[in-house]
């Protein structure tokens, strides 16, 4: 829960910088000069840019839970099986160890959701969080049916 609120305050205050941001640039372009125009369009794509990228990242999160919800009540959700140090950290041997498990087992059925949605939770318990991203888009797109890249 606390994940999910700091989501969602992080994406208030950039939406609230967006439309700051967009409304500098409109104020720009309405002063009607080359040079102020050409900086209000170059402002307004900053924006635009942020939007699209703030939607893209929340579909990827809100399809990530999906799955995680549908593998839940499937009772397939890995368990925190990781050793961890004095300080809470994960321990490396241990998350190395769970990381091949999870890689042999998606090698054996490179077809199944449910295996790469595992490897990704491997790939950020190791903190490799791009491949993790990479392969919980993997996940997603094998989920919708949708046609699959080469991770």
């Amino acid at each position: 829960m606390r994940a999910k609120l700091s989501y969602a305050v992080t994406a208030a205050v950039l939406v609230f910088y967006f439309a700051l941001v967009g409304s500098r640039g409109v104020m720009l372009i309405q002063a009607g000069t080359l040079l102020t125009v050409t900086f209000g369009v170059a402002v307004l794509i900053l924006p635009v840019i942020g939007v699209w990228f703030l939607w893209k990242n929340t579909q990827f999160v809100r399809r990530a839970n999906a799955l995680a919800a549908e593998l839940d009540a499937e009772g397939g959700l890995p368990v925190d099986e990781l050793k961890r140090t004095a300080s809470g950290r994960v321990d490396r041997d241990s998350a190395d160890e769970v990381f091949d498990r999870r890689k042999a087992e998606t090698e054996a059925a490179p077809d199944d959701w449910r295996t790469w949605f595992r490897l990704a939770v491997a790939y950020h318990d190791a903190r490799d969080t791009p491949r993790a991203r990479k392969a919980m888009q993997h996940a997603i797109s094998l989920h919708d049916g949708k046609p699959v890249q080469t991770v």
